[in-house]
């Protein structure tokens, strides 16, 4: 029987290429070597990879005891760079991992990943993938001198995940695998994919682009990590994408409608909305009316909320970012379900900007909103800040972005205030950002 194992490997021909069956790769031990996460080489779960982190960082497993281990890491302040300049350069295939989720050869993992339509619950392999682009990010900065790392690599954003197909099996295997792409002086760039075996080839399902930072061992200010050297023409492109992909997001977030004022283009947009929801009867600029087969924005909305156990914390006690994304994606998905009238299924996830960390015991608050359609496409935005118990003052956390298809044309989404235009044009620009339209395929949904 197949068992999940998650490798460290070298690559022979490429990055981030598809290989033909759970052990694919070439058999010739000069040419690539295989390293497993134990010295003995027995195999991991691919539920294990957060296990290896604490392993990594020195982090306790048991709450009670999670403030002297915490203690214990600022013994390890004496081991950070001074400059990056100090540190060694490291090939992108130093940091290449694969892992391996069995739910074809291990039927008894697929409950945890399954919904109740026998799809796979999208929200998972957002979890799986936070996990291991910061596992990724500790091969490239991996020290020989001390057995814990002295950093502290959290995930700042995730810039974008594309979705090629629906097609995902509960009943075939999975792998992930990914590697940094670009560095900075104190961020990494991780490009990840993730395949389904059909027949004896794993097939593309999803590309992710995450951005991680290194902090200090107590994660209070930022971290050099390793340069990165570009081998061969491939892995200079993908450096130079990833300069092109932070000078992207720079200009992205300098045109900002939170910053600069929408476009002459955006605001004849709204404009025109405006007018097409005035009465004709009246002669007034406060009789709204809706036009045929269309729903204000504000009868979009859903709710929750959670209580913030230390069961989700991640290695720094903090909560976990993939149990955020987890939960924002589930009450958008919810949202654009219960807005289309059927099973939608998420197309692109895009610019998840972690702005603060939410600590364990916190009343995590979570909006949902459709805030732009088109077609049978949804774009929501979901908004996660926490309370403060002392001054009930609320503070912004996360916010998230997913694009969905529905099965069906959906109504058109009108704003009624100007704030809420101003949404309506920030959620057309996140659905115009997208790669392309998809057509994907119907017999296994991708949902919760």
């Amino acid at each position: 029987m197949r068992r999940a194992v998650l490798r460290l490997c070298t690559l022979s021909k490429g990055l981030l290429t598809p290989g033909r069956g759970l052990t694919q790769g070439s058999q010739n031990p000069e040419n690539q070597r295989v390293f497993h996460i134990h010295e003995a080489c027995s195999p991991i779960h691919v539920n294990h990879v957060r296990d290896k982190l604490r392993e990594i960082v020195g982090a306790s497993t048991n709450w009670r005891d999670h403030m002297k281990a915490m203690e214990e890491r600022k013994l390890l302040q004496s081991f950070l760079a001074k400059s990056q300049e100090e540190l060694p350069p490291r090939r992108m295939k130093d940091s290449y991992v694969e892992v391996l989720l069995p739910l074809g050869s291990q039927p008894e993992l697929r409950e945890k990943y399954l919904t109740v339509q026998n799809a796979i619950r999208f929200g998972r392999i957002l979890e799986d993938l936070d996990s291991l682009g910061v596992l990724i990010c500790y091969m490239h900065t991996k020290m020989h001198s001390t057995k814990m790392s002295p950093l502290s690599i959290v995930t700042a954003l995730v810039d974008k995940i594309d979705m090629h197909k629906k097609c995902l099996s509960p009943e075939q295997d999975i792998k992930f695998s990914g590697h940094v792409s670009w560095v900075g002086k104190t961020s990494m760039e991780v490009k990840m994919q993730m395949f389904q075996l059909h027949g004896n080839e794993f097939c593309p399902v999803l590309e992710a682009t995450f951005v991680m930072v290194a902090r200090d061992s107590e994660n209070k200010r930022s971290a050099f990590v390793n340069p990165l050297i570009a081998e061969g023409p491939k892995e200079e492109e993908l450096f130079r994408q990833g300069e092109l992909n932070k000078g992207r997001r720079v200009a992205f977030s300098s045109a900002s409608l939170l910053k600069m004022a929408p476009s002459a283009e955006e605001r004849m947009t709204i404009h025109e909305m405006f007018l097409n929801t005035l009465d004709p009867k009246t002669i007034s600029f406060r009789s709204r009316v809706l036009p045929r087969n269309a729903v204000w924005m504000e009868n979009s909305k859903l709710k929750s909320l959670e209580i913030c156990h230390p069961q989700e914390r991640n290695i720094f006690n903090r909560i976990f970012g993939g149990f955020l994304m987890r939960k924002a994606y589930e009450l958008g998905w919810a949202t654009a379900c219960n807005f289309g009238g059927s099973r939608p299924f998420v197309v692109a996830v895009d610019d998840i900007m972690f702005q603060k960390p939410v600590e364990v015991g916190s009343l995590l608050f979570l909006s949902s909103q459709v805030c732009y359609t088109q077609g049978n496409y949804i774009q929501v935005r979901v908004h996660s800040e926490v309370a403060n118990l002392q001054n009930k003052e609320h503070t912004t956390t996360n916010v998230f972005h997913f694009t969905f298809m529905s099965e069906k044309e959906v109504p058109l989404v009108f704003p009624r205030t100007y704030g809420e235009s101003m949404l309506y044009l920030d959620g057309q620009r996140h659905f115009n950002s997208m790669s392309a339209p998809v057509t994907l395929r119907n017999d296994y949904l991708v949902e919760p």
